[in-house]
């Protein structure tokens, strides 16, 4: 929870971790900083976004009058799709996270970064939670896929998983790439919020880029300080819906007698669209900077 916002700091959540939004209380500097936030990601995004998230921001008007009010939003994406936005004071455990995706719940923080450090943020703010995540949820067949993985991750428990759902997250909702017939594409919320990742993901040489593969990614651990070190590439939404329907179990069993993959590795298996040099990451990355956003 940010120290620095008194409206968080000054509720109690509920038991699902909720809190009210409190749209009211963001002053003029906060709107002000989500409009310059919007504004400059449009210019990067344009031929480097996938086209669904173009027309989930249109959908939802998500740079009316600054940072959105979420009854408003909610208003518009549920008709759509059935999901809302609720607010929480900051990370909340795994059970809760899934149960609020589960029941079409995507779970949002309500503090802005700092106007004057907008290229570096230690953790998701606002503008990245519902500039990044929300307008796919217009989108039925991902609305549905983030439902499945919400259902799948409650079921994880079960099995000690955790570990390996935050990896199937991590390189699809929040790093993922999909091809259009336009060219590669950016979905994953972590890189349409970001300005630098943006254009590192589809344009640097360092980073591998391979195809979709849910037991790869299960096995391939991440970077959570810096940009990625290899991305993951969908050809369409639905092929995310047909593997996260898919019984997890037998991958749990096989999982532990496998080896795990590096974030820069390579596998035999891989079906590779560019082999990185990976010059990024060994020159230091952000050396211990805040994650670039």
């Amino acid at each position: 929870m940010p120290v620095n916002d008194p409206v968080v700091a000054e509720q109690e959540p509920a038991a699902d971790f909720t809190i009210a939004q409190k749209w009211d209380r963001y002053s003029a500097e906060e709107h002000a900083i989500w409009t310059t936030l919007y504004e400059r990601q449009m210019k990067v995004l344009k031929g480097r976004a996938a086209p669904e998230h173009f027309a989930g921001l249109d959908m939802l008007n998500l740079n009316e009058g600054g940072i959105p009010d979420f009854r408003r939003v909610n208003d518009k994406l549920e008709k759509l799709t059935g999901w809302t936005v609720v607010t929480v004071p900051g990370l909340i455990p795994e059970r809760d996270f899934y149960d609020h995706l589960a029941n079409r719940r995507f779970v949002s923080g309500r503090f802005i970064r700092d106007g004057e450090k907008l290229d570096y943020l230690p953790e998701p703010d606002i503008f990245h939670d519902v500039f990044g995540h929300v307008p796919l949820l217009t989108q039925p067949v991902f609305a549905d896929y983030m439902q499945a993985y919400g259902k799948g991750g409650l079921r994880s428990l079960e099995f000690d998983a955790i570990k390996h759902m935050a990896r199937l997250y991590w390189y699809t909702v929040e790093f993922g790439l999909i091809n259009t017939p336009e060219g590669r594409r950016i979905y994953g919320a972590g890189i349409v919020s970001s300005r630098a990742e943006s254009i590192f993901s589809l344009e640097a040489q360092s980073p591998n880029r391979i195809h979709f593969d849910l037991e790869r990614i299960m096995r391939t651990d991440y970077r959570y300080d810096d940009f990625q070190q290899s991305y993951f590439v969908i050809d369409s939404y639905d092929e995310l819906m047909e593997a996260t329907y898919a019984d997890f179990a037998p991958i749990y069993e096989r999982l532990p007698a496998l080896s795990e993959f590096k974030p820069s590795d390579l596998d035999d298996g891989d079906t590779i669209y560019s082999r990185g040099s990976q010059e990024y990451a060994m020159a230091g990355g952000l050396a211990g900077k805040a994650k670039a956003v």
